[in-house]
């Protein structure tokens, strides 16, 4: 990798050709180069400090080089990291173990989990659990407008978001889509060839934003009374996010099947699939599968992370410390109001302010948030930020908002 490319003031010339960038340019070029991360704290190759207030995309949730899961996957390396699923190993049994537990201590019940990479291919295994459930000819999912499911063909068909389609037109088959929060418009999409309605909790791409207080728990009843599947996208709110361990706590509801990533691995690419034991039953062996399903060093991270959540009361934190950044971030002016939960937040700001704008604006001055939509930017650092960290963030909105 060149000095070139490395270098921030390298970025307008990246994604030009292969003498300047490595990658496909599928991200555009780059706004910096960080080559290391401590807690809330990242850092340019050029050593300037930022403060991560977006974790990833809602993944580190315990901050950078977070010295427990770093000693369990350094330790995992030296003793095991994959074996084929021809075989078993401990460590993803453990991990497997452990989520179903979190799970019935959340109340959704005894099930099962199929790990995979990321939330994109969790999501691709509901779509199958869905159609294996349903038969052919009752094999179509419902989701909402709005919605995000992932990038790869079948998520990006889930997701709700048409102008996402339009360049890889023809998309797949089986998905219809209703107005998020509106019981009657998903009612309405409900018909005899559907086998399973998905949604977020928080739509976190659509703009951060909370299914209406009661909602999820009518869609419960609903799906119930139709005989159909309720899964439930926890890739962005799972894992403590929201100041519950799962989203779907907030509503005290069941759901058939949970979709995870990001959070449960603290940077570790690994994503899952947790169904109820009697739906899982539906698929049998070559229905599905992966090279790295389970493998053992991405199943450690998820080991640590559990424990240190479990460890540090994650959820209390993410209540509280999204209590305290909400209500700072909605009294600065030029911020329409703040919604989410938790440490997942979405700063609305007033009209005829950018977010776009407001974001490379508090990067240039060392603040890490991202313009989830047009006038909405989003909050998401990591669940262990501190009070001062979170004050200091707060003044640079201030600064660059007003």
């Amino acid at each position: 990798m060149t000095h070139d490319f490395l270098s921030s003031d390298a970025g307008a010339a990246l994604n030009m050709g292969a003498d300047h960038c490595p990658f496909i340019p599928v991200f555009g070029p780059p706004a910096v180069t960080f080559e290391r991360g401590s807690g809330v704290e990242l850092f340019s190759v050029e050593g300037k400090r930022y403060l991560d207030f977006l974790a990833g995309i809602a993944v580190v949730s315990l901050g950078h080089a977070n010295p427990v899961v770093t000693s369990a996957i350094a330790e995992q390396a030296a003793t095991l990291t994959h074996v084929s699923n021809f075989f078993a190993n401990t460590t993803a049994t453990r991990a497997a173990q452990r989520v179903n537990a979190l799970m019935e201590s959340c109340g959704a019940g005894a099930g099962q989990v199929f790990f995979c990479n990321s939330g994109a291919e969790a999501n691709e295994a509901a779509i199958k659990l869905a159609r294996k459930f349903g038969g052919r000819g009752r094999h179509r999912i419902v989701t909402a407008l709005g919605s995000f499911h992932g990038r790869t063909l079948g998520a990006l068909a889930m997701t709700g978001q048409p102008a996402k389609h339009e360049v890889f037109q023809p998309m797949p088959e089986g998905f219809k889509y209703c107005e998020f929060g509106n019981l009657d418009s998903l009612a309405a999409q409900i018909d005899d060839t559907v086998a399973a309605v998905v949604l977020e909790p928080i739509q976190g791409e659509g703009g951060v934003v909370p299914a209406p207080e009661g909602y999820l728990s009518a869609v419960r009843h609903l799906c119930t009374a139709r005989g159909v599947l309720l899964i439930v996208d926890e890739v962005q709110t799972g894992f403590c996010r929201t100041g519950r361990w799962f989203g779907f706590e907030h509503e005290g509801i069941a759901p058939d099947a949970v979709t995870l990533a990001k959070g449960m691995g603290n940077g570790m690419p690994i994503g899952a699939l947790w169904a109820r034991r009697d739906i899982a039953a539906v698929l049998r062996p070559g229905d599905h599968g992966s090279t790295y399903s389970g493998t053992a060093i991405a199943t450690a991270a998820v080991l640590a992370v559990i424990d240190e959540m479990e460890r540090i009361d994650a959820p209390r934190l993410a209540r509280e410390k999204g209590a305290r950044l909400a209500a700072a971030v909605a009294a600065i002016a030029g911020v329409d109001h703040v919604r989410g939960l938790g440490l997942l937040l979405g700063a609305r700001l007033a009209d005829g302010v950018d977010a776009r704008g407001v974001a490379q604006a508090a990067l240039d001055e060392g603040l890490i948030v991202n313009a989830v939509t047009a006038d909405t930017i989003r909050l998401a650092p990591p669940l262990v930020v501190s009070d001062s960290e979170i004050d200091e963030a707060v003044g640079i909105l201030a600064k660059v908002i007003g």
